[in-house]
């Protein structure tokens, strides 16, 4: 496996596993409509390509053989503000792997890419959010450090859901 920074040729295939790696943990918590657009808006080749482009964005992609295994996001500026506890803090926005290959340890190269990136930025915090009742995510992030620092929402559509916020001193 091979962790690298997304080049603009990857974003189509980004975009795809963003959106397969979304439906298959959460797709069924959706009216069709909300899910749709959600897709549409967060998990687009549009989107993807502006973010691989953006110089406040990294988008690390785990590869093996040309095929995308996993990704992260990481926003180079603090997510939530009034929740920050360091003085340079960074977002880790998305971390996905592709369904069919959860448990290869994939997930941890690229957390330990992005801590890497964090640390290389000169960020003294890493924070993230997480779906409440994600509770195999939750024990992810607590193995790296990260500790729940404030209850927040994320909206799909018309669909509110509950949220954690984790965060990392580094």
């Amino acid at each position: 496996m091979e962790l690298r920074i997304a080049a603009p040729a990857d974003a189509a295939a980004l975009a795809d596993l963003g959106a397969r790696s979304f439906v298959a943990k959460f797709g069924n918590m959706y009216t069709p409509e909300d899910l749709d657009n959600f897709l549409n808006e967060s998990h687009s080749a549009a989107k993807t390509t502006k973010e691989i482009a953006d110089p406040a964005m990294r988008v690390v992609v785990a590869e093996e053989e040309g095929r995308l295994l996993g990704f992260c996001k990481l926003v180079m500026a603090c997510g939530w503000p009034e929740h920050a506890q360091g003085r340079r803090v960074i977002e880790l926005k998305q971390l996905y792997t592709d369904p069919d290959t959860t448990g290869r340890g994939i997930g941890s190269a690229l957390m330990d890419r992005a801590l890497e990136i964090a640390r290389d930025h000169g960020a003294d915090e890493v924070q993230l959010s997480v779906w409440s009742g994600n509770e195999g995510a939750q024990n992810f992030y607590a193995r790296y450090g990260f500790g729940k620092i404030a209850d927040i929402h994320f909206m799909v559509g018309e669909q509110r859901d509950d949220e954690f916020l984790y965060a990392r001193m580094l």
